[in-house]
């Protein structure tokens, strides 16, 4: 038996998404292909183009503050995002089978009205939505909101958990037919506790009536995309999905294996979650034309300044000396809490900033690297490369290792990026077999292969 609970020699159907890319580091803006991020007409192409390609979902993320830089915008990076909720629900009357996924943030919201918003949704779509849930790092993002400020680590995903649980309650207050309507009058035909809960927790003391009934899928799928020991937890207790970064095999392999196991400590099942990383892609005529080809994507992801604002990241200090072009700063980092950069999830990667400034300087004398060539060869790179062929078996051995389920595919340009995948890698998966040549089911449950809620034996998951 694998990890994914399957028996025997079984070919495993791949999963895909596509991302928008939104706030990243992966959009490629001088391209002359590449078109507007608040368009609504962008968002439209990529969701036409995922669902023409047969894809699970289209995946949305979310920025509740304009990054800033050395106290100015951050100006090498889309500025704006529309609301998650409006861009969703103007996303489904344009389409009619693709799930439509968005992230919102549960430190500086409440359950009741995320739930709300939510439910609405997936009646909306007819069963296809799903909430990504997040929890927020930062006092800067804090400053947005009525809160003022953030909460410590410690509490975030203490609050996370019990918002979650707290959702899924009211998601659950309508349970199958306790109430039906009469269609033509909208008026209730029978009278029950529909929607009654009540809810007294550390961080939520609600009770009340929710006023969304259930909707077709149950209720939203839910994805989860924290990776830390308390990430994995939440996700083994309570998502549908986890956002992954895993991008290389092995690495896939372990994390896929660590989140699986967790399961069984929740009375689930290795099918009752799966592991989507985020990829990015090259795909060219031949394997040659694509690295080609990704090696001038990389290098137009990280112009010079764009390197020289990375290493800032790291360096919290000003390099706008220095050469881009020419060695790494002999001096070391500012370490503390107060950082050039705000806003932005690279900065808690640097846990060590001296320790990883030490080493990059290593890694740039061994390899004769200039600060360009460093930030373009130790950050995020193209995760499958190649002909369409090799990218299509590449993403399948994946998949059949149990590196992951499917992949959340992040293009390099807006809108038209996902195209050249649609039109050549996903009918190579189709001859392999292991991806759909239609929609079976109308929900994003059905496309994902997850069970209704109320099918699932005992109450309904919840985080403990």
């Amino acid at each position: 038996m694998t990890a994914n609970g399957r028996a025997g020699t079984a070919r495993k159907q791949i999963h895909l998404a596509a991302h928008f890319p939104g706030v990243n580091n992966t959009t490629v803006w001088s391209d002359p292909a590449s078109g507007s991020q608040i368009d609504f007409s962008s968002f439209v192409h990529l969701a036409r183009t995922a669902e023409r390609a047969k894809f699970d979902f289209l995946f949305l993320a979310e920025g509740l503050r304009l990054r800033e830089h050395a106290g100015e915008i951050y100006d090498l990076d889309v500025v704006g995002r529309p609301d998650t909720f409006t861009v969703l629900s103007a996303l489904a009357a344009v389409t009619d089978r693709i799930g439509l996924t968005g992230t919102i943030n549960s430190t500086f919201n409440e359950p009741y009205e995320v739930a709300r918003q939510f439910a609405s949704l997936d009646h909306l779509t007819e069963g296809r939505a799903a909430w990504n849930v997040v929890t927020s790092w930062d006092a800067f993002t804090g400053e947005n909101f009525r809160r003022g400020g953030f909460l410590p680590e410690s509490r975030r995903y203490a609050r996370a958990k019990e918002f979650l649980a707290t959702a899924t309650e009211l998601f659950d207050s309508w349970r199958g037919d306790e109430i039906v309507a009469d269609r033509t009058t909208g008026r209730f035909l029978r009278d029950a506790d529909a929607g009654a809960f009540v809810h007294r927790g550390e961080e939520f003391d609600i009770r009340g009536r929710f006023d969304v009934p259930r909707s077709p899928q149950g209720r939203p799928v839910i994805f989860q995309a924290g990776d830390s020991e308390e990430g994995r937890e939440f996700a083994a207790s309570s998502a549908d999905a986890i956002f992954s970064r895993h991008g290389t095999l092995e690495e896939g392999k372990a994390f896929y294996a660590d989140v699986k196991r967790r399961l069984a400590g929740y009375g689930r099942t290795p099918g009752q979650l799966l592991i989507l990383p985020s990829a990015t892609f090259v795909v060219a005529d031949t394997d040659e034309e694509a690295d080609e080809r990704a090696q001038e994507v990389r290098r137009q992801q990280v112009s010079g300044a764009t390197a020289l604002r990375h290493l800032e990241f790291v360096w919290n200090r000003d390099l706008s000396g220095y050469d881009p072009d020419g060695p790494l700063p002999e001096v070391d980092p500012v370490v503390g809490e107060h950082t050039m950069a705000r806003g932005r999830a690279q900065v808690r990667m640097y846990r060590d900033p001296v320790a990883t400034a030490r080493a990059w300087r290593e890694l740039a004398e061994a390899n004769k690297w200039s600060i360009r060539d460093l930030v373009i060869h130790t950050g995020n790179r193209q995760s499958f490369v190649g002909s369409p062929a090799t990218v299509a078996r590449t993403l399948d051995e994946f998949v059949q290792a149990d590196a992951a389920d499917g992949f959340i595919l992040v293009p390099h340009l807006v809108p038209g990026g996902l195209d050249v995948f649609a039109d050549t890698v996903v009918p190579l998966l189709q001859e392999r077999g292991v991806f759909r040549t239609e929609y079976e089911g109308t929900t994003l449950r059905e496309h994902l292969g997850l069970a209704h809620p109320d099918t699932l034996p005992g109450p309904s998951a919840a985080p403990r």
